[in-house]
């Protein structure tokens, strides 16, 4: 039997505590010898990270032991890195990431270790992990159950860092030519550096980012003489990677105002007593982004590129520079918002295992001698880890349209020369010739789950079910969107009654949703409330033109493509149109504001930690994203006029709908200030609002009772406006000055 009940109130398991406190952030998952180690947001510890194992070997199908199936919960993990401790840099503010085990166990023990080796010898201690604390921004060397010891100095003060002002990311492990073993990392250095703290040309603080070795004996703790760069300073660098022979470094820089997606160089450049010069750049440029090198043996470097329009996998020699392994209309890689992040893993100097697709990810092994890629049959659908060992052990971890996230297991096994060697069949259309690895091709075995984002998954009959659309535009191109209308088995809506409707936009902007199941969409869209995330011109994920629609029209692109998408839903009978609302965090937080003072689409807005205006903006946020708005908007000062034009700020006048504002106080990407302009702007012409500021948050919430104030504030906020009343939660009181 169905109870109509109107849409917006209906009772739903899915608790603001639930996404608080009953789920779990996991990232970074890698194999370390027969276990499976990773990170895990505690959401009831501040929101720290914490480094976890998992409790034994792993066992998958087709290895002694392995059962093959998900049905048995797995034992919960290990934890290897105490609290308080907390394994997150602060390099570019996104971080990245944050920690290594050295391989082969070189650390010299520590002169006041109380714990030496047991009798079982160096190779039963536990291994050795290197991790920057988030608390002082310092990298520390730790062993499973040891008190973690600092390797890296304290940071002098520096006033413009706000914050500790030596900063540590993506660690390294390295073999140098004489077969010393160290670990590099990513140093962002705000005191400026030999010359001591100063301003560059555009008035901004001076920041230096360089390649840094940093010795495992603890020496640079209190010395910081005896760390050693590796590589010149410039303002980024990522992804260095040592030749297998220990000659010869890679790895990518770029400079303001381009993002890594915009433009990066590929830097090789010859070790010469452990550091490099400038070296060539092989590949890259301003206009040209280049994405993970990886050396396939002492000669040859694969990397990713998207000089034909996509991000596609290249390979550079010096004998025959650089050549396209294979063209494609998908996209190999994504963008480098957090350093450390990769898309592929080289198998042989002939074989890698790749990530790649569109909005959604597929897995597949390409032969690099021909571009021969054989599609794997993943059930996940969205992949943020992929690793094999030499067993053929693979470690996924990723989501799908029916699956949350979670870490898996699998067995994958090769044919002798590591890839199908049938040729391709199907028609090579826009996505170009891909092989189903039918038998006697790769096998991949059933997953076996080693952790899981949410153990206490709600029923799926109160889950969403996404449909991935595409809404015409009127220059022949589409915008990308996915909707999830209001779904509970046993609860419909009133005859003749149109669900309300909430556009989600996401932030960068350049970034995706991918079309994955997600709670906080099932918490909306349980209670008779519809979602559609907006992938508008700008997103990743569609290819090069697809992310250039937005350059030099942000406020424009991005407000036209959410209209579009809503246009399209209530013409199609899916939403009322006069009951939708926008919500967005960051960069999806100024195009929700945007949305609101310059269209009438919307009846009510919230925005989390947005964007308000753009001249303040582009001195108080971060130096990462100091000069995005460069390419998003013009340059400053000589497109000022479109700063303030473009700004919702300038154009609260033309608002008359309710706004809720969420703000972290502790945020450096998209600080306070830019909510409390907006707020003050609306008090000022008395259009109802609220504005919450959550103690100890940053750019985005990860303690449990700002997720749960905000969580309900949003929904009770958006119940007064569109006209239902949702239950079991408090009233958020709106002001009007």
């Amino acid at each position: 039997m169905v109870t109509t009940l109107p849409y917006g109130s209906w009772p739903s398991p899915i608790s603001a505590e639930l996404l608080a406190t009953g789920g779990t952030r996991l990232s970074a998952p890698r194999l370390v010898g027969d276990q499976v180690w990773w990170t895990e947001g505690v959401a009831t510890e501040g929101g720290r990270q914490a480094i976890v194992r998992t409790d034994g070997p792993v066992a998958v199908p087709g290895t002694l032991g392995g059962e093959g199936t998900e049905e048995h919960a797995p034992p919960a993990p290990i934890t290897v890195l105490p609290a308080p401790f907390n394994a997150r840099s602060r390099v570019h503010e996104y971080g990245g990431a944050s920690w290594a085990v050295v391989p082969d166990d070189p650390d010299p023990a520590a002169p006041d270790d109380p714990d030496p080796a047991p009798s079982g010898g160096q190779d039963s201690r536990p291994p050795l992990v290197v991790f920057v604390n988030f608390e002082d921004q310092r990298v520390h060397a730790v062993r499973e159950g040891e008190r973690p010891r600092p390797l890296t100095p304290v940071g002098p003060e520096v006033d413009a860092a706000h914050g500790p002002s030596l900063r540590w990311a993506e660690p390294t492990p390295v073999t140098l030519a004489d077969g010393t073993a160290e670990v590099w990392w990513v140093c962002e250095d705000h005191t400026g550096g030999e010359q001591g703290p100063r301003l560059d040309e555009d008035g901004a603080p001076h920041i230096e980012r360089c390649i840094v070795a940093v010795p495992l004996d603890g020496s640079a703790a209190e010395d910081p003489t005896a760390l050693r760069r590796v590589t010149p300073a410039t303002r980024f660098v990522a992804h260095p990677r040592v030749s297998p022979d220990g000659t010869r470094v890679a790895w990518l820089s770029w400079e303001h105002p381009q993002m890594p997606w915009d433009g990066t160089e590929l830097h090789v450049a010859p070790l010469l007593a452990g550091s490099a010069g400038r070296g060539d750049v092989v590949a890259g440029d301003a206009e040209t982004s280049v994405m993970q090198p990886e050396w396939l043996d002492d000669q040859r470097l694969m990397f990713l590129s998207d000089a034909s329009g996509w991000w596609n996998p290249w390979v550079f020699s010096a004998d025959d520079g650089a050549r396209q392994v294979l063209e494609l209309d998908q996209e190999f890689a994504g963008p480098l918002w957090s350093l450390g992040a990769t898309w592929y893993q080289v198998l042989g100097p002939d074989l890698a295992l790749v990530q790649y697709g569109r909005a959604a990810t597929g897995l597949g092994l390409l032969r690099i001698r021909d571009g021969h890629l054989t599609e794997l049959e993943c059930p996940l659908t969205q992949l943020i880890a992929a690793e094999l060992r030499a067993d053929g052990l693979l470690l996924l971890a990723g989501s799908s349209p029916t699956r949350f996230g979670a870490i898996h297991a699998a067995r994958l096994s090769l044919p002798a020369d590591g890839a199908d060697s049938r040729e391709p069949v199907g028609p090579a259309d826009a996505a170009g010739p891909v092989d189903r690895a039918d038998p006697p091709g790769p096998a991949l075995s059933p997953l076996t789950l080693l952790r899981s984002s949410r153990d206490d998954a709600p029923d799926p009959s109160v889950l969403p079910r996404g449909e991935s659309i595409e809404v015409p535009q009127s220059d022949g191109g589409v915008v990308h969107a996915i909707v999830h209308r209001p779904h509970q088995d046993g609860l419909a809506g009133r005859d003749g009654e149109l669900p309300p409707f909430i556009a989600r936009v996401h932030g960068g902007p350049t970034a995706h949703v991918s079309p994955v199941l997600s709670l906080p969409t099932a918490y909306y869209t349980s209670r008779g409330l519809g979602v559609v995330d907006v992938n508008y011109g700008g997103s990743s994920g569609y290819g090069r033109a697809y992310r250039d629609r937005l350059r030099g029209q942000w406020g424009v692109v991005d407000v036209a493509d959410t209209v579009a998408v809503m246009d399209h839903l209530v013409r199609e009978g899916i939403a009322d149109g006069a009951r939708l609302a926008i919500e967005g965090g960051s960069a999806g937080g100024w195009t929700t504001l945007a949305c609101l003072t310059r269209t009438d689409t919307f009846a009510a807005g919230a925005s989390s930690f947005g964007v308000a205006e753009l001249e303040a903006f582009r001195l108080d946020t971060h130096d990462f994203e100091s000069r995005y708005i460069d390419g998003l908007v013009g340059p400053y000062p000589q497109r000022r006029d479109l700063y303030v034009e473009r700004a919702p700020l300038s154009h609260v006048d033309e608002l008359d709908v309710p706004v809720l504002l969420l703000q972290g106080d502790e945020d450096r990407i998209v600080p306070p200030s830019q909510s409390e302009l907006f707020r003050d702007a609306l008090a000022a012409k008395g259009i109802p609002h609220a504005y919450l500021l959550f103690e100890g948050e940053q750019h985005g919430f990860r303690r449990a009772d700002s997720i749960i104030r905000a969580t309900e504030s949003t929904l009770s906020f958006y119940g007064q406006v569109l006209g239902f009343s949702p239950p079991c939660v408090p009233v958020l009181e709106l002001e009007r000055d």
